[in-house]
């Protein structure tokens, strides 16, 4: 028989990875597993959108920017019909100002400039599920 479990149970943050590069996606993904979170990927906006518009609720996403076919701010545009309260930070190596711009107004919640260090994305997740995450509860029997 399985032990009964607790009345409340701490579930780690899923978060949502879209990069069109490979080298990108593995290194995000080791670094946000590495601090315990649970890591979905995604090759493209069109692939995220596919997992969003299925079901999957992440806590927070990060999406580089530009990708072929459904870019970053595409799919920050549709997935916040989705997710309206969910953190979105864009991941791009392009930093001007008018990009920038066009981020915000797409949804975005933040920006960060890769190559990132590990420390400077945990930082920031962090950041930003500290607010976020959730306690999962069976709720009144």
């Amino acid at each position: 028989m399985a032990p009964a479990s607790s009345s409340s149970e701490v579930r780690s943050p899923t978060i949502l990875v879209v990069d069109d590069s490979a080298t990108m996606r593995m290194s995000i993904e080791m670094s946000l597993r590495l601090a315990g979170y649970q890591v979905v990927i995604a090759e493209h906006g069109g692939a995220a959108l596919e997992l969003l518009k299925g079901g999957l609720r992440p806590d927070l996403v990060l999406t580089d920017i530009v990708m072929p076919g459904v870019d970053g701010l595409g799919l920050i545009r549709e997935a916040r019909k989705i997710l309206r309260f969910t953190p979105i930070i864009a991941l791009t190596t392009q930093g001007q100002r008018l990009l920038r711009n066009e981020g915000k107004a797409a949804g975005a919640t933040a920006w960060l400039i890769k190559p990132t260090g590990g420390h400077a994305l945990i930082s920031l997740v962090q950041r930003f599920l500290g607010e976020t995450a959730r306690v999962t509860s069976p709720g009144p029997a």
